[in-house]
């Protein structure tokens, strides 16, 4: 390695070791540009459509970020105010859903009682409600501080994501450029790769997740279930941690239910639309959309979630399947290195 080889792996040593302190040390800077990088993943396909029709790169990126503006404006303003109101609402019905809880664990404590003759302390489901309790409250207090938070990067993302979208080439081709030569293309390309299947991935699951959202969201409407809209979105957030996330989603709204209809019709009707939902996503939204992008085969995907989950928990298992299929295809380069080198 010649003396400006190791300069240049030292430059790039010092931006990878700074960017991970900006991250850690300044969130609030951190945050916008991590969100800008997702979307410029997953806008560049849109950005490479409108340049497709000789409109420059520059009128490109403007294109997507003011579609992209208008796309999430105009269902923020449509929909906020029906979910504050949705979140208020909820909040009246929770000495409801304590008092069918209570009932419940009653009628279990009583079973377990006369099948094993063992008591079951009511204390643990007074502190896990206590504790829900307090969760809500306090998550209904912040409600205006993540709608700031979210104002602030509406204001703040468009105009990262402008330059990034413009200058993402040259941007991409600096940085690699800091590196050796003889790692220089091979660093390019997996760069490239990378960005092209995790932007893919984020994009399915995000299409995914409304596909199931709407479905939920529309058969609880139908059913003439309250707070369907609060019930869909959880759904559809909830649905991007694998495997245990329509877990997630499903019990707030079943306990709900429950508590407020019985375990009659509106139970089993919603009993029926969740699993129909989840046959769909698991059946032929998931293999179609997702499977297909990351090529990981099942077991290794479990085993990616379950370590995930071990280490840095709900976190891990968002990030466990593009982390896994990032792991993938550095291991292939490095293979197709060793390969290259002996043959």
């Amino acid at each position: 390695m010649t003396s400006n080889d190791r300069l240049r792996a030292i430059i790039f040593g010092l931006f990878v070791i700074s960017s991970m302190i900006l991250f850690f040390v300044f969130p609030r800077v951190a945050t916008p540009l991590l969100v800008c990088y997702v979307l410029t993943l997953i806008l560049n396909p849109l950005l490479l459509f409108f340049e497709r029709f000789g409109i420059n790169r520059t009128a490109s990126s403007a294109l997507v970020v003011i579609l992209l503006l208008f796309l999430t404006i105009y269902p923020i303003v449509k929909v906020t105010p029906l979910m504050v109101s949705e979140v208020n609402n909820l909040e009246v019905y929770i000495p409801k859903v304590e008092s069918f809880l209570k009932s419940l664990y009653s009628q279990l404590q009583a079973f377990v009682a006369e099948r094993t003759g063992y008591h079951l302390s009511s204390g643990y489901l007074l502190q896990s409600m206590n504790f829900i309790k307090d969760e809500f409250s306090a998550f209904v207090l912040l409600v205006p501080k993540y709608l700031g938070s979210a104002l602030e990067l509406i204001f703040i993302v468009p105009l990262f994501l402008f330059f990034t979208l413009k200058d993402m080439r040259n941007f991409r081709e600096r940085i690699t450029r800091l590196l050796p030569n003889k790692y220089f293309e091979k660093l390019y390309h997996l760069s490239f790769q990378f960005n092209r299947q995790i932007g893919d991935y984020i994009l399915a699951k995000v299409i995914e997740a409304s596909i199931l959202g709407i479905i939920i969201f529309t058969g609880l409407f139908f059913l003439d279930i309250r707070f369907s809209l609060l019930f869909g979105l959880l759904a559809a957030v909830t649905n991007i941690i694998p495997y245990l996330g329509p877990v997630f989603g499903a019990i707030p709204a079943f306990i709900f239910i429950a508590a407020e209809y019985g375990m009659g019709t509106h139970f089993g009707g919603a009993l029926i639309l969740y699993l129909v939902a989840n046959v769909i996503d698991i059946a032929i939204v998931f293999p179609l959309l997702v499977s297909k992008i990351v090529d990981l085969h099942p077991v290794l995907v479990v085993v990616s979630v379950i370590l995930g989950s071990q280490l840095l928990g709900i976190t891990g298992m968002i990030i466990s399947i593009p982390l896994a299929a990032a792991v993938k295809l550095l291991i292939n380069q490095m293979l197709k290195d060793v390969y290259e080198e002996r043959y």
